[in-house]
């Protein structure tokens, strides 16, 4: 059944969102059980997943979207996937993520190719370019409740002014969520939320990255209403892979795992 983006828009308005990151079929069914309003596909955790690469450019739009429509055919929940810089054309990614069945796209003003949002090195192309990539999405989408997200990763290189200023111009442009990506500290959150909080505002938390890790409630005072967790999943399976793949190598049991029952339901096999 497709999601109502409409339902999920309104959403926005009534209380905070948290958003897990999935990166496949299993992480997004599990991820759809436990009860969130939405899921968010990282263009990491595909690379990652599906690549064995780094979140270094190497996607491609049909990688994105054969990831987003084989997760959309297996949840209820409202899906976000991130589309980097929008694959070289913002109008065909935009149609291409609707179709999916995504209830929402995230374009960010890297240059090409992009980087992770907490890897350093970042460059981004100029206020104008980027405005006009918001303005494009906005422009395509097919579904007025189809959901622009839009990011800017210009702290690192310009300083957290130039992205609040981005983030005012992304606005502007018709976005309706703005990300500004990996503020550093407790106070340039702030600086953020009290320049942006007006708007639909997210937080990425990433364990380990360039922003500190701050608890929920501090985030929602600051005006941050979409939080999302992009990696933390993937980075608990991967832990969990070494130890099985790491015992099975060295014929020690494995205790930390579902049963062979309990994941063939997880999977989809009927109940025996």
């Amino acid at each position: 059944m497709p999601v109502n983006r409409a339902a999920f828009r309104s959403k926005l308005a009534q209380h905070p969102i948290i958003a897990p990151g999935v990166y496949d079929g299993l992480s997004a069914r599990i991820a759809d059980a436990a009860g969130f309003d939405a899921l968010y596909l990282s263009g990491y955790g595909v690379s990652a997943s599906q690549l064995a690469k780094p979140d270094n450019g190497f996607l491609t739009r049909a990688d994105m979207q054969a990831r987003i429509t084989s997760i959309c055919e297996v949840v209820t929940t409202p899906l976000i996937a991130d589309a980097d810089t929008g694959f070289d054309d913002i109008a065909a990614t935009v149609r291409a993520y609707e179709a999916a069945g995504a209830c929402g796209i995230q374009i960010e003003d890297q240059q090409t190719p992009k980087l992770c949002g907490h890897i350093p090195g970042r460059e981004v192309i100029s206020r104008d370019a980027a405005v006009a990539r918001i303005a494009s999405a906005v422009g395509a989408r097919q579904d007025d409740d189809f959901l622009i997200v839009a990011r800017t990763d210009a702290r690192e290189q310009n300083g957290i002014e130039e992205a609040i200023e981005r983030g005012r111009l992304f606005a502007e442009a018709g976005a309706d969520i703005l990300f500004i990506e990996s503020p550093e500290t407790e106070n340039e959150f702030e600086q953020v939320g009290a320049a942006l909080g007006n708007m639909p505002l997210l937080a990425n938390m990433v364990a380990g990255g360039r922003s500190p890790l701050l608890a929920r409630n501090v985030l929602v005072g600051m005006g941050f209403n979409f939080i999302i967790y992009p990696v933390a999943a993937m980075a608990s399976a991967a832990a969990t892979l070494q130890a099985a793949y790491q015992g099975l190598h060295d014929d020690a049991a494995t205790t930390d795992s579902v049963s062979f029952r309990e994941l063939s339901r997880l999977v989809g096999f009927p109940k025996s």
